[in-house]
């Protein structure tokens, strides 16, 4: 159903309605926190790996800094009481809409070029956002996907500073046809700090209207 609903948004969309684009992010949180006082502060805290992409890092941590400040949060490297570690991972797969005879089991859409955020960290020069192409596998040429489909994922991890514990961790999940993968990650931070610091147990879907961008 949900894979329907977003084919209808991306045909509105291209027809050039402005119809509400929603962003539907299936939404897990764990928390051991009972209250935390509005302002409380916090600091980011990088892996090796996310170091290194240090400009991309920015990216993530301003989208989700502006989702922790909704909630509560505020950043201040000096008075921080927790650190917070960001992740997020995009991936282009094959549009659940293509033809199967064109792509037999096993088999994929060819490499694409442009942006695609990383796994666990970050973003790199692997395939995601960009352009996509046919490729080769074996000695067949795979001709290149309709519409190529997108699997997201945001994560988020606050430890206490003093005693080293994680007290909150939460992930989103999204898929989808978009491309904006800018504008959904933000999104997906929103979703994944709903009810925080007192999330409702077990997994939960999150829905958010978001106004399609031409």
């Amino acid at each position: 159903m949900r894979r329907a609903l977003a084919a209808l948004f991306l045909i509105a969309s291209l027809s050039g309605c402005a119809s509400t684009w929603v962003v539907d992010s299936n939404v897990k949180s764990f928390s051991k926190l009972d209250a935390v006082p509005a302002g409380t502060a916090y600091r980011f805290e990088r892996l090796p790996s996310q170091q290194a992409a240090e400009p991309q890092q920015e990216q993530l941590e301003s989208m989700a800094g502006a989702a922790l400040a909704r909630v509560g949060l505020q950043r201040d490297d000096v008075r921080a009481v927790y650190s917070a570690q960001i992740t997020a991972r995009v991936a282009a797969t094959l549009s659940p809409w293509a033809d199967p005879w064109l792509y037999p089991p096993g088999w994929g859409p060819g490499w694409g070029w442009g942006p695609g955020w990383g796994p666990g960290y970050g973003y790199g020069p692997r395939y995601g956002r960009g352009w996509y192409g046919g490729g080769w596998y074996g000695s067949a040429f795979i001709p290149p996907a309709a519409n190529p489909w997108y699997e997201r994922e945001v994560g988020l991890v606050l430890r206490d500073l003093k005693s080293g514990q994680v007290v909150y961790e939460t992930r989103a999940r999204n898929d989808g046809p978009y491309a904006s993968s800018g504008v959904v990650l933000a999104v997906m931070f929103d979703a994944a700090l709903q009810g925080f610091p007192n999330p409702p147990p077990g997994e939960r879907v999150v829905n958010i209207p978001l106004q399609p961008r031409p």
